[in-house]
């Protein structure tokens, strides 16, 4: 099997490590605008070789993925359409899958063409960030076209299973409506949402000093990169401004039970929220990662991390991260441990108890 990449950034770069991992003999050829992030993956050997150009070196690859943004993979398909033959196939990795599946029936390549997108990622961006086990338990969104065979369809539904993610077919349009509503609309909220802080900060800054905790939870994702969501939120502004039109309609009826003083209203909305949202998927069936964390009390001394630390070491127990609880109007202990599995997060909670420390679990 050859396998043939155009980007290779965060997303692009995960799949390719994945490829490597679980098809050590598959051939990896790249090409990207920005050579260093090839360089670098040809160095960690998830890359056999460095493309020029578009060019015949994509006519015999089994697949081929467009991770460029959003704006520009639509030019690679034009350049690709020379070199594509029966059996290829061509996907990508975009948010938004509307305006690419337009251009392929625009280029008349329907045939070769299955959209995906694998709903997962990070605030982090660039092919250094990339990680094989980033699409593993996360839902990968495919798209056919209404020409692609039922074979080709099933061979990359079952291809993109063997990298452990998990697939799932849905039509362009229905894809685009969806994630305007459970990705695209959360990031211009957390965008949102932090500029309004920004501007009604007090002179000195307090707001900006002590956020942390639910602040910093439900604002991480504006860390994004402002390119990548300028061209995801242009190319599904319909359905985006239609779920925001009912989002701020629901904002202003939230405001008018707080003016009215309607508490049993206010009561409903943290109650609802709270009921569906501890009924979303855990990792493993979903794609919403579950986390693995304790909090510990701990006195502020030199040493006293490192020795938790080495508590849990000599237990064979691996730390996921570690972090200082600053703002704590919620949690009530001063150190957050996160862990890799329920079972490593349990054994840690019973022996750092047996070892008098005092132990919270969420």
């Amino acid at each position: 099997m050859k396998i043939g990449f155009i980007g290779l950034g965060l997303i692009g770069g995960s799949i390719a490590r994945a490829v490597r991992h679980f098809y050590p003999d598959t051939e990896i050829v790249a090409f990207s605008r920005t050579r260093s992030s090839v360089e670098q993956a040809v160095s960690d050997g998830v890359v056999d070789r460095i493309l020029e150009g578009i060019d015949g070196e994509f006519s015999d690859c089994s697949y081929t993925f467009l991770c460029a943004p959003v704006s520009s993979n639509a030019e690679y398909l034009r350049l690709l359409k020379p070199f594509v033959r029966p059996g290829c196939i061509i996907t990508d990795v975009g948010s938004t899958k509307s305006d690419i599946h337009a251009r392929v029936e625009e280029l008349g390549m329907e045939e070769f063409f299955i959209g995906g997108h694998p709903m997962a990622g990070s605030e982090k961006t660039g092919y250094a960030n990339s990680k094989r086990i980033l699409i593993e338990n996360a839902y990968y969104v495919i798209t056919p076209t209404g020409r692609t065979p039922e074979g080709a369809v099933e061979r990359y539904r079952d291809f993109v299973a063997s990298l452990k993610a998990l697939p799932l077919v849905l039509d362009c349009r229905t894809h685009d409506y969806v994630t305007a509503g459970i990705s695209h609309l959360p990031h211009i909220i957390a965008s949102s949402l932090v500029n309004l802080v920004r501007n009604e900060d007090t002179q000195d800054g307090i707001m900006r000093l002590v956020a942390a905790g639910g602040f910093k939870d439900i604002t991480r994702i504006a860390s994004s990169s402002p390119e990548m969501w300028e061209q995801i939120c242009m190319t599904n502004r319909g359905n985006i401004s239609a779920i925001l039109s009912d989002y701020i309609d629901s904002l202003i009826a939230i405001r008018g039970n707080l003016d009215r003083a309607e508490a049993g209203a206010i009561h409903s909305l943290f109650e609802t929220s709270r009921d569906y949202r501890n009924s979303l998927p855990v990792k493993g069936s979903g794609p919403l990662e579950r986390i693995f964390e304790i909090y510990c009390e701990m006195v502020d001394e030199a040493g006293g991390i490192a020795t938790l630390a080495t508590i849990l070491a000599s237990n064979q127990i691996n730390l996921k991260n570690v972090g200082i609880v600053q703002s704590r109007e919620f949690i009530e202990a001063v150190l957050r441990i996160e862990f890799y599995d329920e079972e490593s997060k349990t054994k840690a909670a019973d022996i750092l108890r047996k070892h008098r420390y005092v132990i919270y679990e969420r």
